[in-house]
């Protein structure tokens, strides 16, 4: 029976016990527990024998083959790795071998880490970029990583990027829990992109909204869909700019059908998710997650109807009870812990999420109906949103806002809101429910017309 204890006392007897051993076992799943429990291995240790496992049939072997080889520092051993992270048939075995090169810290590994840099799977250039940059203050090696940003794998690039290009600074000087007074609890009646243009980079902690659809509602109609997909482009570049940075951006979109103009034309379907999500990602955000919207089916259109009727294939229709929350981020080189450790104790306490929270990417929530606007999000929709991406006191955007569910959302949970909206009356509407107190406390919300809002930025 192999124990730790045994392999540990088979090390303190030196390079000799171990190869007797070695070469008694056949087993392969003794020589997998044997390779994996070999822990720390000295300076002189004689890892020859390893080679031998190079070969074997089993990827696991290989792999742990390969990892302790890394443990060695004795560059004997270099070309072997490289030859393994170049022909090996299972790419883990592969990854690793580079990793194992460049663990030895060895300059003499530059030479076959610059071989797989022209490796066809990226994850193997990523660990190569890696072990280089142990060596980042040699120049040859700066001169061979840099042109790398012109790499096509978007994870090279990325990598490239934050090493030798980032500037490293926000352009944002302001506190990053921080916002400016003017923007607090404001909502603006005007163009979204007139408005933007008053407000500095940087000034919002998350974006959530649901565009107009297109051509669906009176309050959104566009000459085509390419007109309609450029507006929100323009808008969301917009939002990219006045996002913190790597702070969220969340987007409730779907497909929609237009109706047919008679029964001898077709109705059209527009994937509006799918295809703002490259302008998405050419403008710089991130995408982070999916989450499907699901409603009751009894609350959506019926497209059913007919094919209930004649069953014939071609003619199905299901009916659509799904929605998108599609969740991006703005890039940047910072991991999320940056932007947590933004906050003081006390904050990120009071904004920790309770018990009871989603936990798949699937959120069953029934929607909400108003007499004035016909599209609106449900509260709950809205507390989940803001309580997940933001913290206590965060500013809180939503550049649609239409009857002001997200601001008043934000408001319960201790958020500041900023909202536009172009329909004066909906507008009006909100107006109307401050004075009612139903929505907003009034004297806690300004409802400005975009020249009232650049007044008050000015002041």
């Amino acid at each position: 029976m192999i124990s730790k204890e045994y392999i540990k006392e088979l090390k303190s007897k030196g390079n000799g016990a171990i190869l007797h051993f070695v070469n008694d076992i056949r087993e392969n799943n003794k020589i997998l527990y044997f390779l994996e429990n070999l822990g720390y291995l000295p300076k002189d240790f004689d890892g020859r024998w390893l080679l031998n496992f190079l070969h074997n049939k089993s990827s696991l072997i290989r792999f742990w083959a390969v990892k302790n080889i890394g443990k060695l520092s004795d560059e004997t051993y270099l070309s072997a790795l490289c030859e393994v992270a170049k022909k090996d048939p299972d790419t883990t075995v592969r990854r690793e071998a580079v990793s194992s090169l460049g663990r030895m810290r060895n300059p003499k590994s530059k030479k076959y880490l610059y071989e797989l840099l022209q490796d066809e799977d990226p994850k193997v250039v990523c660990q190569a970029i890696r072990g280089l940059l142990v060596f980042r203050e040699d120049k040859n090696v700066q001169d061979i990583l840099k042109p790398l940003i012109e790499h096509p794998n978007e994870m090279v690039k990325s990598v490239i990027y934050k090493e030798f290009f980032s500037e490293g600074k926000s352009k944002n000087e302001q506190p990053h829990p921080d916002s400016h007074d003017y923007l607090k609890n404001v909502i603006v009646n005007g163009d979204v992109r007139e408005i933007l243009k008053n407000v500095p980079d940087e000034s919002v902690h998350l974006t959530f909204t649901s565009p107009p659809y297109y051509n669906a509602r009176d309050y959104s109609i566009y000459p085509s869909y390419r007109d309609y997909l450029l507006f929100l482009d323009e808008v969301f570049k917009e939002v990219h700019r006045i996002t913190k940075e790597g702070r969220f951006f969340i987007l409730n979109t779907s497909p929609i059908i237009i109706p047919r103009v008679s029964r001898a034309h077709s109705s059209k379907r527009y994937p509006i998710p799918f295809d703002i999500h490259p302008f998405l990602i050419e403008m710089g955000w991130e995408f982070i997650d999916d989450i499907i919207w699901l409603k009751p089916e009894a609350s959506v259109k019926n497209r059913n109807a007919g094919f209930l009727q004649h069953r014939k294939p071609l003619g199905y229709k299901p009916n659509a009870v799904t929605e998108y929350i599609m969740v991006y981020r703005k890039k940047t080189e910072k991991l999320l812990d940056w932007n947590i450790r933004q906050y003081d104790s006390a904050t990120v306490k009071e904004s920790k999420v309770a018990d009871g929270y989603e936990t798949t990417n699937v959120w069953k929530i029934d929607p909400t109906f108003d007499k004035i606007h016909s599209a609106v999000f449900p509260v709950e929709l809205c507390k989940r949103v803001i309580k997940y991406y933001s913290y206590k006191d965060d500013l809180i955007f939503d550049p649609f806002a239409g009857s002001g569910t997200v601001g008043k959302t934000a408001k319960s949970l201790h958020r500041y809101f900023f909202l536009t909206e172009k329909d004066e009356k909906y507008f009006n509407y909100m107006k109307q429910k401050a004075h009612h107190k139903s929505l907003f406390k009034e004297k806690e919300t300004s409802f400005f017309t975009l020249e009232q809002f650049i007044q008050s930025k000015n002041r």
